[in-house]
């Protein structure tokens, strides 16, 4: 009954509205055909990046040095330092102990005969971060993709898995362009949705799911994507995964609520799917006295605050934490193999709207047409904030400890657990929503090494483990690709310093705030990228963007900030 009153007007409005809303703007449903875009009848396109240019980035070099560092490996390992590091094209060759802590250290180590130098004295070298959940913004959110993979290297992100990044075509460019290094964007491993791309008519069998990965395998396509969709029924997925790893490709699972009745977390993992995405399927396999959730009986799914606002009504639904049957899915999932990639930052703003709507980055960094996507309609998938109550974001808060409760626990029985955002929705900007998603980790009870091996070593190890090879990133030592993140601030002591923006500390000299932090640099494949210049060039879109369309955007910080 509580929840019958709280919706009778968004119910309303829903229902007398039916006749002009566009079809839901969910990124799965577009490479399927299914959505409108901005303007009604016309599908928002994914525009290529420009090529990238001498004034964001340097290299490859012959032979390049970081001088002096702390290193932070990725492993877990404590830092060490200072620490100097050569790089050969784009393969680390040597990391070497330069010095000992609080003693000169010398002015001329090998090697001298480098190409290039940063001198990283006092700074803070890791390995790049993987973002192992993205989206590329259509023309309906940025004027081009190299909005997103600016703002991913200008936070360390040098690795990302499109689930899908772009329809087929586009993704399976951009793929080949970042690792030639054509464009100034992460490393790209491309995953679609069953289905997507081919000519070969609907997947309505597992011998149609098994031919269509075949075809991907030999389209430049490096896993699949899963939504759980209605015609995506148990025995389909489980043949595209069993293909899939036939064919060396990997899976992800966002289980949606349209299939998870009958294919959930529990059965995902006894599939030999590879990885769980964001919530969906774990506690509908630790339903407590049910087996389906306990919708309201008015609930339409189509109806994204329906969708959104009663999810997290299943926290008191469910076995309590650390209960027997906790701890067996958990222990089960672990036995499968499965790897769980949270995504805790999208869904944040639901248990606390107003902090995601006015974060520090929203004016200077988020193009005004993503503005106006985040802001509340019934047709811009996650832009569901109809009539957010203080009961809608008590009902999440109590959903995140137990999320939180159940993602820490499998990381402390030893499963994995990586870093992704899926970012482009929910007021979750590019690159920004990386730094929140450690936070979020820190939150949930990791420590900050356990969240930094999280958003390095795991992830690469996530990334690469399909294809059955060792992870050539993911961890700084020799013979490994160079991907590094290079930082003045240690992020161990406050993660809020990888924020492009800042962080706001009292200078005790002049008794003022001042900005600290950033990402310095970030290194791809050897590649040399200035952190700074690449925000200065998203600021300066954002910016054309106001000006051309004649919107203001996100409206300014609290002064100071």
């Amino acid at each position: 009954m509580k929840k019958m009153i709280l919706r009778l007007t968004a119910l309303a409005l829903a229902t007398t509205g039916l006749a002009t809303v566009a079809p839901a703007h969910d990124p799965d449903d577009w490479f399927v055909g299914g959505a409108t875009g901005a303007v009604a009848g016309q599908k928002p396109q994914f525009v290529p990046a420009p090529a990238r240019t001498s004034a964001e980035s340097k290299g490859p070099f012959r032979k390049f040095v970081i001088r002096g560092a702390t290193l932070i490996d990725g492993t877990g390992a404590p830092p060490r330092g200072p620490m100097d590091i050569v790089v050969e094209g784009n393969r680390i060759t040597a990391v070497t102990q330069a010095g000992w802590p609080g003693l000169p250290l010398k002015t001329d180590r090998e090697p001298r005969d480098f190409d290039y130098e940063i001198d990283a004295t006092g700074m803070y070298v890791m390995p790049g971060f993987v973002d192992m959940h993205v989206h590329t913004p259509a023309s309906d959110k940025a004027p081009d993709v190299s909005y997103a993979y600016k703002l991913w290297l200008a936070h360390g992100v040098t690795t990302v898995r499109g689930v899908p990044l772009a329809d087929p075509a586009v993704a399976s460019s951009e793929k080949n362009r970042s690792a030639a290094n054509e464009i100034a964007a992460p490393r790209i491993f491309n995953y679609q949705t069953l289905g997507a791309g081919w000519t070969g008519g609907a997947i309505d069998s597992a011998e149609k799911a098994r031919a269509w990965v075949r075809w991907a395998a030999k389209n430049n396509i490096d896993g699949i994507k899963f939504f759980n969709r209605p015609e995506e029924t148990p025995d389909i997925i489980a043949a595209a995964i069993d293909e899939a790893h036939k064919n060396k490709m990997g899976t992800v699972a966002h289980l949606a609520q349209t299939g998870v009745a009958n294919f959930n977390g529990r059965n995902a993992g006894d599939a030999h799917l590879d990885t769980i995405t964001h919530y969906y399927g774990h506690m509908e396999s630790l339903l407590n006295g049910s087996t389906i959730q306990k919708f309201p009986l008015d609930y339409n799914y189509n109806n994204e605050q329906h969708r959104f606002g009663d999810i997290a009504e299943i926290w008191d639904e469910v076995y309590p934490v650390g209960s027997p049957q906790w701890q067996e899915y958990l222990e089960h999932q672990k036995e499968n193999g499965v790897t769980f990639n949270p995504t805790f930052n999208i869904y944040a703003a639901s248990r606390d709207l107003m902090r995601a709507r006015n974060a520090d980055w929203q004016n200077k960094y988020t193009t005004p047409q993503l503005w106006s996507y985040f802001q509340s309609t019934r047709d811009n998938h996650g832009s569901y904030f109809y009539d957010w109550t203080t009961e809608n974001e008590f009902a999440w808060n109590r959903f995140y400890r137990n999320f939180f409760d159940l993602v820490n626990g499998y990381k402390n029985i030893g499963g994995k657990v990586t870093v992704g955002t899926d970012s482009g929705f929910i007021f979750k900007v590019y690159g920004f929503a990386y730094v929140e998603e450690l936070e979020l980790f820190r939150e949930a009870g990791f420590s900050p090494l356990e969240i930094l091996r999280s958003a390095t070593m795991w992830g690469a190890e996530e990334a690469w483990k399909p294809k059955g090879v060792p992870a050539p990133t993911g961890v700084v030592r020799p013979g490994m690709l160079a991907d590094m993140v290079i930082v003045k601030e240690n992020p161990l002591a406050n993660l809020k310093t990888l924020y492009g923006t800042g962080h706001s500390r009292l200078n005790p000299e002049t008794n003022k705030q001042e900005m600290v932090g950033g990402v310095s640099y970030t290194i791809k494949d050897g590649v040399v990228y200035d952190a700074k210049v690449l925000l200065a060039e998203v600021a300066q879109m954002v910016a054309a963007e106001k000006a051309r369309l004649n919107q203001p955007g996100a409206p300014a910080p609290n002064p100071g900030q």
